[in-house]
């Protein structure tokens, strides 16, 4: 999938996918265009639901947290988001999610690409159900995040 742009109407399809899921499940928009997604200062990311997701989705805040363009964050396994210290609360936060529906709250320390580490809060996470409630990933959005200090930066 190319870079949200204008050409490809900002991947409308897939921002519509993140859009109604989130207001279907939430009760509330997520975002009015996919164009309003892609440049949100909240951070939207989602990930495929194969059994190790890739992500396939990153706004600009989401690049720019993450320290990677869109071509390196949508081949990224979405476990990779999170250091292996961190990788079974991630879990642990998915499965809860998927026996819920949704969760909001959520918090967790993640990593970018350069090995800055940050924590995430009050994150939303919901399943991508298309229209026939098919489910074909999972999303998250969050505002709030805080980085770590730098003597806990993990050497890349």
């Amino acid at each position: 999938m190319q870079s949200p742009s204008p050409e490809n109407h900002y991947q409308s399809a897939h921002a519509d996918l993140m859009m109604t899921s989130f207001e279907r499940l939430l009760g509330r928009p997520l975002a009015a265009t996919a164009q309003a997604l892609y440049r949100a200062e909240a951070v939207m990311l989602s990930h495929d639901g194969t059994a190790d997701p890739v992500l396939t989705y990153g706004n600009l805040a989401g690049q720019n947290l993450w320290e990677m363009g869109w071509d390196q964050l949508t081949t990224l396994p979405s476990r990779l988001t999170a250091e292996p210290a961190h990788q079974a609360q991630r879990d642990g936060m998915f499965a809860e999610m998927r026996r819920k529906g949704f969760i909001e709250n959520y918090h967790g320390v993640r990593i970018s690409a350069s090995g800055r580490r940050f924590e995430i809060r009050n994150a939303v996470i919901w399943p991508l159900l298309d229209a026939a409630g098919v489910k074909r990933g999972e999303a998250a959005t969050f505002t709030e995040w805080q980085y770590l200090p730098d003597q806990e930066r993990i050497p890349t």
